[in-house]
């Protein structure tokens, strides 16, 4: 049994991109946990898509020993964390198993909106966090300069401030040092009740549901009756182990350790992340961990199959996902346009993208996705307040006393020459300015609030561009604050297409409308007939497009004579396409559903 005055927990989080998961390489390097020849750049990122876009998506967590200078062979766990402001739940669940967090800061970049954010989070966990200066072997590294804005930012003393860097590996041995001396062990008691929390999980098609753990208070060991208390759920554990990175058995996991476990769950509905494991027996029995906060999605979008029945597939593949990433969530919806699907909620633009490209990866699904949404609510004329996830859920126009639109506070970290772009871009916007905060003498960070509608779709992509790639944003949901919002129907054909149909604040309605039926004529195959496009407010037409017919000569065959028969072959011709208007259907491809979101990248 490891002492567990000799194990040390640990995060590192950062704002993406500034090197976690390099310092994660060199740290398994120096340890030796994984052979050279095993060894490749971003080993923790082993998703495809991880690799793939150079970001990690998921927590992973992984058990290094390491022999310390003082003659000590010390276990240290780290949970890897996402840097992206989408996976922030990730973060949030990684903390609350570690006692402390290495803060990475760019020291070229210097300190970022994510960074500032990640920090605040292990403040709340009450976390010991250490400040480490990565990628400082860049020419342009500005090491004492990015310690001053640590200190300013985040107020966090940065005087012990490790200087490394990740890429080299110098000075990295000096960071397990720090945190050997640094971050406190593990405050459990190994004889006490078992007190373990499930902070991940994953399904495996031969054993089940594998169960990530921390275990705070006693042991757990194969054979255990144990008992979730949040489903109140037995099972019997078949083995325990620890992640080096890959699963490795061992006899027992006990107070501080962090591992895995295998009970042969099946059922996916049995493990809830953030719940608490104990063991069966009523006098053994422990009091529940306080768990997560529950994520709150903030952009939603419906998924259905193109085949209608691939239904029940989808519903478990969103149900595997679910248990790996549960910051998402979805209900079964039905659109008269694309028949059976899930109205599915996230935490972001890019959450919604990368949960889309798993299930058709991993899963092998083939999904027609509308365009996201944002969650906004209605006073209804009795006083009652609705929660609208989409424009098909809006009551009758007439009971609708106001529209509420959630508003975000966002903050933006500049270098100060950008300041005159982003105020532009965000009153553009319809952002109200709040405050600004300076960080040394060159990096601002600019506080403005504004509604969530207008960040979702373009605006990180033209912050880049205003600031030629230096700005950075984090954003958190406030409130509900009343506005003039108007729900636009989208017809086709005449029939109300409920996929395309979206909400939107009135001054852009007409803007936004045209935009899409452009868009529409070039998606949206001609037929044998004209389909006429229109946008709608209530019963008001604010916009219409015409796709013209397919037209075959039918006065080919005729050489010369009377221009009577060509009249009359031109009539008839047109008598046929009446009658084909009447009952044809218009097919609709599905990337002209994603129309309303590339129309209001180009409405900006």
């Amino acid at each position: 049994m490891t002492d567990p005055r000799l194990i040390r927990n640990f995060s590192i989080i950062a704002h993406v991109d500034h090197g976690k998961s390099t310092l994660a390489d060199r740290l398994l390097e120096l340890t030796a946990t994984v052979q050279k020849r095993q060894m490749k750049e971003q080993l923790l990122d082993d998703m495809e898509l991880e690799r793939e876009r150079g970001i990690t998506i998921k927590a992973r967590a992984v058990t290094m020993d390491f022999p310390a200078p003082d003659g000590n062979t010390y276990e240290i766990n780290l949970i890897d964390t996402p840097g992206h402001v989408d996976f922030n739940y990730e973060v949030l669940k990684s903390l609350q198993a570690c006692e402390g967090a290495l803060l990475l800061v760019d020291a070229s970049q210097g300190v970022e909106a994510q960074t500032v954010v990640n920090a605040h989070l292990a403040e709340q966990a009450k976390l010991e966090v250490l400040p480490i200066l990565n990628k400082m072997d860049l020419p342009h590294a500005r090491a004492e300069e990015v310690a001053t804005e640590i200190e300013d930012a985040i107020c966090i003393p940065a005087e012990d401030a490790v200087p490394v860097s990740a890429k080299t590996g110098k000075n990295v041995d000096k960071v397990l040092t720090a945190i050997i001396g640094k971050f406190p062990p593990p405050t459990g008691d190994v004889n006490g009740k078992l007190q373990a929390l499930i902070f991940d999980a994953v399904y495996n098609d031969y054993r089940g549901v594998v169960i990530y753990t921390r275990v705070f208070h006693g042991t757990l060991k194969k054979g255990d009756e144990i008992r979730m208390l949040g489903t109140v759920i037995d099972h019997e554990v078949l083995e325990v182990g620890q992640l080096r990175p890959k699963m490795t058995p061992t006899a027992e996991l006990h107070a501080g350790q962090v591992g895995y476990v295998i009970a042969n769950i099946k059922q996916l509905s049995d493990v809830v992340i953030g719940d608490t494991l104990t063991h069966q027996d009523e006098r053994l029995r422990c009091e529940p961990l306080p768990g997560f906060r529950e994520p709150k999605p903030m952009v939603y979008c419906g998924f259905y199959p193109t085949v209608p029945s691939d239904f029940e597939y989808l519903r478990k593949s969103l149900e595997k996902l679910r248990l790996n990433d549960s910051s998402f969530t979805y209900e079964p919806e039905t659109s008269d346009a694309l028949g059976f699907g899930f109205r599915c909620g996230f935490l972001g633009l890019l959450h919604m993208e990368i949960i889309q490209q798993r299930l058709e990866r991993e899963e092998d699904m083939d999904l027609v996705q509308t365009a996201p949404t944002v969650h906004y609510k209605v006073r209804l004329s009795d006083g009652v307040i609705k929660e609208i996830h989409s424009p098909s859920d809006l009551p009758d126009g007439s009971m609708i006393e106001d529209y509420l639109e959630p508003m975000a506070a966002i903050n933006v970290v500049v270098p100060t020459e950008h300041i005159g772009a982003v105020m532009k871009l965000c009153t553009d916007r319809r952002g109200i300015y709040v405050k600004t905060d300076y960080y040394g003498q060159e990096r601002v960070m600019i506080a403005f609030r504004m509604p969530f509608a207008e960040i979702i779709y373009d605006f990180h992509d033209h912050l880049k561009s205003a600031t030629r790639g230096f700005g950075t944003l984090d954003y958190e949901i406030e409130d509900f604050e009343e506005s003039n919002l108007v729900k636009v129907r989208i017809l086709v054909g005449g029939d109300e297409v409920d996929a395309l149909s979206f909400l939107c604040h009135r001054d852009q309605a007409e803007g936004r409308g045209r935009k899409i039926l452009k868009q529409l004529r070039k998606d949206i195959p001609r037929h044998q007939f004209q389909v006429a496009l229109q946008a709608a407010i209530g019963g008001k037409f604010i916009a219409r497009e015409n796709i013209a017919p397919l037209r075959k000569d039918v006065t080919a065959k005729c050489y010369g004579g009377d221009i009577s028969r060509k009249r009359k072959l031109l009539e008839k011709q047109k008598e046929g396409k009446k009658r084909m208007r009447q009952i044809g259907n218009v097919e609709i491809p599905q990337k002209a559903f994603l129309s309303v979101l590339r129309s209001s990248d180009e409405t900006k």
